[in-house]
């Protein structure tokens, strides 16, 4: 079955630390692009990160740049997000996708915020950053 499927999400107080993981099956992780978005309750799905096919190359949005770190294991074939120093305002479900494509794209607003675009999408996992 080709899918991603995402895991790792959960309550974290603010200032805390929370990894989220996005595991490929049916398909290899590293031929695409994957990107990470968040959709908080009454906002539109954001990009957030971004890391490229077959390089450790990686973006990121300004709300997040500095805090957030995406690695990539290709024998796990698994992307991860790593968040540090969350805020309340990072309260959201976090969802991976994968790109046929440049991180360019997912990473501008108009472009990649066509759900179409992406092969496949993670399931979505709940961030909750409450004291």
């Amino acid at each position: 079955q080709v899918q991603l499927v995402e895991s790792g999400g959960g309550l974290v107080q603010p200032g805390g630390s929370l990894s989220l993981s996005c595991s490929a099956s049916g398909f290899t992780v590293d031929y695409y692009a994957i990107g990470w978005f968040r959709e908080a309750p009454g906002k539109e799905r954001e990009a957030i990160g971004c890391i490229s096919s077959s390089t450790e190359h990686t973006s990121y949005s300004g709300a997040v740049k500095g805090r957030f770190t995406i690695s990539r294991d290709n024998a796990k074939n698994t992307v991860y997000l790593q968040m540090n120093s969350l805020k309340p305002e990072d309260t959201a479900v976090y969802y991976c996708a994968a790109f046929n494509g440049i991180c360019l794209v997912v990473m501008d607003s108009v472009a990649g915020a066509r759900k179409g675009i992406y092969a496949y999408w993670g399931q979505g996992a709940q961030v909750t950053v409450s004291s």
